[in-house]
């Protein structure tokens, strides 16, 4: 018995060893790519290739389109030969070409040859049989960005209003640009120039609402706000943030902050605050996230608040790290949460947005051995991810308006805040993106918290549930699922705006929308698209719906105690808001 002890520990030893090359290539290799795995695209693109090849009838059809296309441009060449004006539903629609010096020759025709290239290579990459689907949307995604990388808006010989700017401006909006372009350049090589953000900055001009901490572990930081009414609702409301990024998304400037809105609402409000964590913190699992995070700070809130119900707000993966607790209490007979309230939070990843494009094995390995050579992943490789996933279109015309028009945007305070990312404990992140993203062990009733299966059917709280319309990171379609997994009450409000600019969406900003529709919970689950079909449609914030939602479903409001944490602590002994661990980078 001891040698065959032993033999086994010699062979996990060994293992260990070859793992450990495996980890430190894939880790180096990491570093050349920026966090996107070669080996997941190649495969995409093998895939692609392979099938195209082995479809005659699609080879066929791409080359009469192509043909198509030819005429077209030829069409167009002969109407502009000849002093015709040509009028095509091909041009493509989008702000950056719709300028009227984009209808004049020969611009026009390049923009048309750029569009139905554009088109070609679309179908080319989405209608070839027997492809599997991840590998669609991935190649599909790499051709539409190389495609919008020649978009003859990107350079200045090609682009009639930077031309017309450079004219009229006597070619100062070139040097200008250059400034900025060497600007950007220093701050990529970790020099950066003052480009006016560090106006913003946490404590002083943003994550300003008066409070305190009032707990504190090796994980996190809760923060009680304030009364600045005289009367507040007994139930106290408990947001859970997203540990990927710094919690004060929620209280940015005064005029926006979600938190003093909720507080000048009369809510008694905590947020949690994330401690950025190091290498020393590689083991930390979801499962500490649940126990050490979500439920450590639920027990501080009842003890500070006790005998009343808790009004529960998960933000993102935070609202993803609620749905998971709030089953996991439900299984257990624990009934202290009043509602839950998620936003932009998904339970189920079959739909995950742009990161489903580059979450496969292959990445997950790539990304597990990025984080195995330093116990965590960076913020900076995280930013490189979602950077990747943004439009190329979009990322060209913020360059177009800095290089060639001279033109840099103000920066504020989402932008500020945008900056200021985390760390993700090697563990944990990697748990989130197997079981989660790879396995969707949450939604298939698989996923395991406290050592047993829970299910999201038992969680029987009143749901508020807040999709954005332009998400790429959680699609409204994707958050919309939560009605077929749970038996609760149901309010789903659609917003304008993007993941982080859709819930910053304070009373008073132009422009902003939302729908809503009640779901009861013995009531009919249609689909998300038969659901914006009957929704009402509002003009301005959500917020109010969402008070008002939450103001339904709380007591009667009682004269607020000024003395924060738990009565007759010393008042002295508290770090004042936003805490310390904000501040660690």
């Amino acid at each position: 018995m001891p040698k065959t002890r032993s033999k086994r520990a010699a062979e996990e030893a060994s293992d260990n060893i070859f793992n450990a090359l495996n980890y430190s290539k894939e880790a180096l290799l990491a570093r050349l790519t920026g966090g996107i795995s070669p080996a997941a695209t190649t495969l995409a693109m093998l895939d692609w290739w392979i099938h195209l090849h082995a479809a005659p009838g699609t080879r066929l059809k791409l080359a009469m389109l192509y043909a198509d296309s030819i005429a077209k441009l030829g069409q167009h060449a002969a109407l502009c030969a000849t002093g015709g004006t040509y009028a095509s539903a091909d041009m493509p629609d989008s702000p950056r070409s719709a300028a009227q010096a984009w209808r004049r020759e020969p611009y026009q025709f390049w923009m048309h040859a750029f569009s139905l290239t554009r088109q070609w290579w679309e179908q080319a990459t989405k209608q070839v049989p027997g492809v599997d689907a991840h590998h669609v949307e991935l190649v599909s995604f790499c051709a539409r960005q190389w495609c919008d990388l020649f978009s003859p808006a990107n350079y200045l010989l090609s682009n009639p209003e930077a031309l017309q700017r450079t004219a009229d401006q006597g070619g100062a909006n070139l040097v200008a640009g250059f400034r900025n372009f060497v600007a950007d350049l220093q701050g990529m090589t970790g020099n950066p120039v003052d480009n006016g953000a560090d106006r913003f900055q946490v404590g002083k001009t943003i994550a300003i609402t008066p409070g305190a901490v009032v707990f504190r572990n090796h994980l996190l930081e809760l923060i009680q706000y304030a009364p600045t009414t005289a009367t507040v609702r007994p139930e106290p409301i408990f947001i859970t943030p997203a540990w990927i990024m710094k919690y004060y998304v929620l209280d940015l400037s005064p005029h926006n902050s979600l938190i003093r809105y909720l507080v000048a609402q009369g809510y008694t409000v905590f947020c949690i605050s994330w401690r950025n964590v190091g290498a020393k913190d590689r083991n930390l699992s979801l499962e500490d996230y649940r126990e050490s995070g979500f439920m450590a700070a639920l027990d501080a809130v009842t003890r500070v608040v006790p005998d009343h119900r808790v009004h529960a707000v998960g933000y993102c993966l935070g609202g993803t790290l609620l749905s998971i607790a709030a089953a996991a209490m439900a299984g257990q007979g624990d009934d202290r949460l009043a509602t839950l309230t998620l936003l932009a939070a998904q339970t189920d990843f079959t739909e995950p947005g742009g990161l489903g494009l580059f979450i496969g094995e292959s990445e997950v390995n790539f990304l597990e051995s990025m984080m195995w050579a330093q116990g965590y992943l960076s913020a900076q490789q995280m930013a490189a991810a979602f950077q990747a996933l943004r439009p190329m279109d979009e990322a060209c015309g913020r360059a177009t308006r800095a290089y060639l028009f001279g033109e840099r945007s103000a920066p504020n305070d989402l932008v500020a805040w945008n900056a200021d990312s985390t760390h993700m404990p090697y563990r944990m992140h990697s748990e989130y993106l197997r079981k989660l993203f790879l396995n969707n062990e949450l939604a298939a009733g698989r996923y395991q918290a406290g050592g047993r299966v829970i299910a999201l059917r038992n969680i029987r709280t009143p749901i508020f549930l807040l999709g954005t319309d332009a998400d790429r990171i959680s699609p409204w379609r994707s958050v919309y699922k939560v009605h077929y997994q749970t038996d609760a009450d149901v309010r789903f409000v659609l917003t304008s705006g993007g993941h982080n600019a859709g819930v910053v969406s304070e009373p008073g900003h132009i422009g902003r929308w939302y729908r809503t529709r009640d779901t009861p919970a013995n009531g009919f689950r249609c689909g998300p698209d038969e659901w914006l079909q009957d929704s009402a449609l509002h003009q301005g914030s959500w917020w109010p719906e969402w008070s008002e939602w939450l103001a339904q479903r709380s007591g009667a409001p009682r004269p607020a105690k000024q003395e924060l944490g738990v009565a007759g602590t010393d008042q002295s002994a508290l770090t004042l808001a936003p805490g310390r661990y904000v501040f660690q980078r």
